[in-house]
């Protein structure tokens, strides 16, 4: 069974810091660019960033430039998301999902992505 599942999310000060994970099972990442989308209580879900297969391209949303880093380890088949600097703002549920493209990524549309986990809760509060 095919599987993407988030973690590392949680509870962290203003200014903090979390590495969130997307961990695939059951298929290999290595064909698909992989995007972070987050999800706050009553407003639509937003790209955040994206990484191509291959790690070497990189988006963000402006919002969270020079804050977040997004990288991958296609041998433990896992991509990363960095956070630091967090702010109240970057309180949301966190999504990783795959884009079966071979060359760069994209976040303006979140229908090219078609295979979602299940989202890991981030809270930025004191």
């Amino acid at each position: 069974q095919s599987q993407l599942v988030e973690s590392g999310g949680g509870l962290v000060q203003p200014g903090g810091s979390l590495r969130l994970s997307c961990a695939a099972s059951g298929f290999t990442l290595d064909y698909f660019a992989i995007g972070w989308f987050r999800q706050a209580p009553g407003k639509e879900r937003e790209g955040v960033s994206c990484i191509s297969s291959s790690g070497d391209s990189t988006t963000y949303v402006e919002s969270v430039k020079g804050r977040f880093t997004s990288s991958r380890d296609n041998a433990k088949n896992t991509v990363y998301l960095r956070m630091n600097s967090l702010k109240a703002e970057d309180t949301a549920v966190y999504y990783c999902a795959t884009d079966y493209r071979l060359y760069g990524c994209d976040l303006e549309d979140l229908r090219e992505y078609d295979f979602w986990g299940q989202g890991t809760q981030v809270t930025v509060s004191s």
